[in-house]
């Protein structure tokens, strides 16, 4: 590797695709912003009417918005376009790292990229009190992270088959 190329690894910034799907998943997923103010960040969700919360008009550099099909698990057609909708942008951006707060597209991308290398990070939603989500409780022992929101429903660091409490993001 030649100095110029090395010192261009260096300085690269980490590629964090951040996925959620609408509503209070993608409110949690913009509560933890500050974590990647030095990253290449993407993100991607269900409505194209986000994108105003991403891209403000003074960013010299805007983050990607991309905007994927809505799907959930009584819908398979739904789910199956979603699927290669979120195959294609993994795929094209080649993320270090996924951040989701759910749900199913956040599931897909999470899987997706552990396979193709990406570390992952599941925040499951604080909605979720009395019990994990049922993508959360699919996806969690994949991820390289996996939090809640919630002290009760939390398991011991490390054991991998609960997740970990860091605090709440509201």
């Amino acid at each position: 590797m030649q100095e110029s190329e090395r010192q261009s690894a260096i300085n690269a910034r980490p590629r964090v695709l951040l996925i959620a799907s609408g509503g209070g998943h993608w409110t949690q997923l913009l509560r933890l912003r500050p974590a990647w103010v030095r990253c290449d960040v993407a993100y991607a969700t269900t409505d194209a009417g986000y994108r105003p919360d991403v891209i403000r008009a003074d960013d010299i550099d805007p983050p990607r918005f991309y905007v994927i099909p809505p799907a959930n698990m009584h819908h398979k057609l739904r789910l199956a376009w979603q699927f290669l909708a979120v195959v294609r942008l993994i795929v094209r951006e080649r993320p270090d790292a996924v951040v989701t707060t759910g749900a199913s597209a956040g599931y897909f991308a999470l899987r997706l990229g552990r396979i193709l290398g990406s570390r992952t990070v599941w925040v499951d939603s604080i909605a979720n009190a009395a019990e994990l989500s049922l993508a959360g409780r699919r996806i969690g022992p994949y991820a390289d992270l996996w939090l809640t929101q919630w002290p009760e429903l939390a398991g011991e660091p490390g054991a991998g088959d609960r997740p970990v409490f860091r605090g709440a993001v509201i």
